[in-house]
């Protein structure tokens, strides 16, 4: 509705993990560091948690369009399901085809794939996000399948993305083998004060029709703060309410967003008021 409005070519605050949008804070560069120096060293385990909002599913489809294209990466986004239907999920990623679908013919498959990939020199990566909803059981799978290795390295990356939950299910006493297993453990915190202003500018000029033009809309520094002081830095909340900020501007046809309508749009949607 406010695109044409505000010089865009589409909408600067989705909430969905567009990577073209991806911010890089000092947090979230660390994270694609971390996951980077693991996946090139062949780590095997690798954690990243963080609280719901803060950029997770947008660091790994980050890591997918930048990896190196030798990588073979099997994303897994719903990892509610059984060991067996997970094992199929990974394999039909990843382009497996086998006529066993029994653990025993997937798991042969794979480590087959794996060999095969490893010999060109590739590497294969599993991300499964929401990673908390995995039940010890599947845990102890992923476990299994990072056995899977030669005498000098791992054959199989697999990287488990989810929220503080995640970490505290890996504490079970049933889990402390795969806790030994893992590498490398990132937590991606909220953006703080000083990259949220940085943070709104980069994805409206990502959404501007001209990129050598920026568009006139602007967010007051008293805006800013407000916005922080409601979002406490989560990215997906900060979307909802920048989104919600910019229809609020188009409605009052100004340019500048400021601390009021902030503060109208969070009581509206984030049901809060400004203490």
């Amino acid at each position: 509705m406010y695109h044409d409005y505000f010089q865009l070519k589409e909408n600067p605050f989705n909430v969905t993990a567009d990577p073209d949008f991806f911010f890089s804070s000092k947090c979230h560069s660390e994270a694609i560091s971390n996951l980077v120096y693991g996946i090139e060293q062949r780590k095997g385990i690798i954690v990243i948690t963080g609280e719901i909002g803060t950029g997770k599913t947008t660091l790994c489809r980050t890591l997918l369009k930048q990896a190196d294209k030798k990588n073979k990466f099997a994303l897994i986004l719903n990892p509610n399901c059984s060991e067996l239907q997970l094992l199929q999920m990974i394999n039909y990623d990843l382009g497996i085809q086998t006529k066993k679908q029994n653990k025993f013919g997937l798991v042969q498959a794979l480590n087959e794939f794996l060999i095969s990939q490893s010999s060109k020199g590739s590497n294969v990566v599993v991300v499964i996000d929401e990673a908390q909803h995995l039940k010890v059981s599947q845990l102890e799978q992923v476990r299994l399948l990072s056995n899977l290795e030669t005498e000098k390295e791992k054959l199989l990356q697999i990287i488990l993305v989810g929220q503080p939950e995640l970490y505290e299910k890996l504490q079970l006493p049933a889990l402390r083998q795969v806790r030994q297993r893992i590498a490398i453990h990132f937590h991606v915190q909220p953006l703080n004060k000083e990259d949220l202003k940085y943070y709104i500018h980069h994805r409206i000029a990502k959404a501007c029709i001209n990129s050598d033009k920026p568009s006139h809309v602007s967010f007051t520094d008293k805006a800013v703060a407000a916005i922080f002081h409601f979002t406490k830095g989560s990215p997906r909340t900060i979307n909802m309410l920048c989104d919600r900020a910019l229809l609020a501007g188009f409605v009052a046809n100004t340019f500048s967003i400021d601390e009021e309508i902030i503060k109208h749009c969070a009581k509206e949607i984030l049901y809060c008021e400004y203490n």
